[in-house]
């Protein structure tokens, strides 16, 4: 896996946008999956790993009980890929790993803790249109079928209902990228997907080290930092708009006015 650091801001758009362009549609069209940390260091672990105990055992206590204690009209249809997404989406912890479409949102959340502007920052890229060569067959036809790069809650739920029905897909480890569906303005504003790994206790990080050629990661060194965070809030691409609601209101305003270390 290759780490790539750099050393300015056109560096960094000019990286993430690295590979873009699609000959055949003359278009520039990334097949890269972000996900931005403030901490270069931090792992790709999920939610339902850094849980600890036994994954594979608690995963179905945590689903069942958040759809028996959910709202009923919290989904578009009781489907366990909607109730998954959303349980990731409010915190609970899932074998789900947030992404973005979008490089500029990566930076943002690169960025948006203070407390790290002493660490190095990274953007994970992965090629999620490459990592679907090595899905299960049933997987990689209905790919076909849609004529589509990345899965929906609607495609998974034709090849398993359950989670147990996915984990049976295959033998081997692979990942899955699906687009939850847009239950509210964070998700569409974010650009948002997930991954989703073949079990719960499958690191993505681990298996990605397997496969080198599908990932990338860019590093953002400290110092650079301020300068992306200031020309990101110049862009509108902040807490207020990506958290709509007071409360992303007022992690904007307090981030925004607090001052710049001397």
């Amino acid at each position: 896996m290759e780490d790539i650091r750099v050393s300015s801001w056109n560096e960094l758009n000019e990286r993430l946008y690295e590979g873009s362009w699609e000959e055949p549609l003359a278009r520039f069209r990334s097949n890269l999956a972000f996900r931005g940390l403030g901490d270069s260091s931090y792992d790709l672990k999920t939610g339902l790993i850094r849980l600890g105990g036994a994954a594979e055992r608690l995963e179905g206590h945590l689903i069942r009980n958040y759809r028996k204690y959910a709202r009923r009209d919290s989904v578009p249809d009781d489907s366990m890929w909607n109730w998954v997404a959303l349980a990731q989406h409010h915190g609970l912890p899932t074998r789900l790993i947030d992404w973005t479409f979008s490089p500029f949102v990566a930076m943002h959340f690169a960025t948006v803790r203070l407390q790290d502007y002493n660490l190095d920052g990274v953007i994970w890229c992965v090629d999620f249109v490459k990592t679907n060569g090595l899905l299960p067959e049933k997987l990689k036809t209905l790919l076909r079928e849609e004529g589509s790069n990345a899965f929906t809650v609607d495609m998974l739920n034709r090849v398993a209902g359950t989670l147990a029905e996915y984990n049976r897909l295959s033998p081997d480890e692979f990942v899955v990228f699906f687009e939850p569906p847009s239950l509210d303005d964070r998700i569409v504003n974010q650009f948002a997907l997930f991954s989703m790994m073949s079990s719960p206790t499958a690191r993505l990080d681990r298996w990605l080290e397997e496969h080198p050629e599908l990932c990338r990661r860019v590093i953002i060194p400290a110092e650079l930092k301020w300068e992306v965070r200031d020309k990101l809030d110049q862009a509108n691409i902040t807490e207020r708009v990506l958290f709509p609601g007071l409360d992303g209101l007022s992690s904007w305003l307090k981030r925004y006015y607090t001052p710049k270390p001397r």
